[in-house]
């Protein structure tokens, strides 16, 4: 993977600009100076009550969620950040169904706002199942500033490649 995979689909000046951060040795600066901070989400239970909070807020009519975990085996090098699945079993002629949200546990001590950004991505999954026009609105309604909390991440993720943060 090249270190700036993570960006790969911005535009070429905003690449080269990332990438002339990184080369300088000034880009784990950056980003540690916006999120100086880790959240204090740390295990299951509180993630739980942190998705929650948040479902409950923006998506009170959704089904509820069945688990919320952290998941190592969840790899963002492999683009994956979190998961919500919904799984369906037949049980006794009756169809259940619930709803999972992991997380993966590289952002156990992330900043909050990466954390929140990849919550409320799942979370707009309970309504929208595709990357549309509407997902998007939604996760922006649910976090105004998520576009940016997105590409912070990409770029803390980045400096944690290289070791950096």
């Amino acid at each position: 993977m090249s270190k700036l995979d993570y960006i790969k689909h911005y535009p070429s000046e905003l690449i080269a600009s990332v990438d002339s951060l990184l080369q300088s040795g000034k880009l784990a600066a950056v980003i540690t100076q916006k999120y100086p901070v880790p959240h204090t989400v740390t295990n299951d239970k509180q993630l739980y009550d942190y998705v929650n909070g948040i479902k409950n807020r923006y998506l009170k009519k959704e089904s509820a969620l069945a688990k919320i975990i952290y998941d190592g085996a969840l790899n963002p090098v492999k683009g994956t950040l979190g998961t919500n699945t919904f799984i369906s079993k037949n049980h006794g002629g009756k169809l259940k169904a619930k709803n999972e949200i992991k997380i993966s546990t590289l952002f156990r001590n992330a900043p909050e706002a990466f954390l929140r950004m990849i919550v409320v991505h799942e979370l707009a999954h309970l309504r929208e199942k595709d990357h549309n026009k509407a997902f998007y609105q939604l996760c922006c309604h649910m976090e105004p500033d998520y576009h940016q909390y997105e590409f912070d991440m990409r770029l803390w993720l980045i400096c944690r490649e290289e070791g950096l943060i």
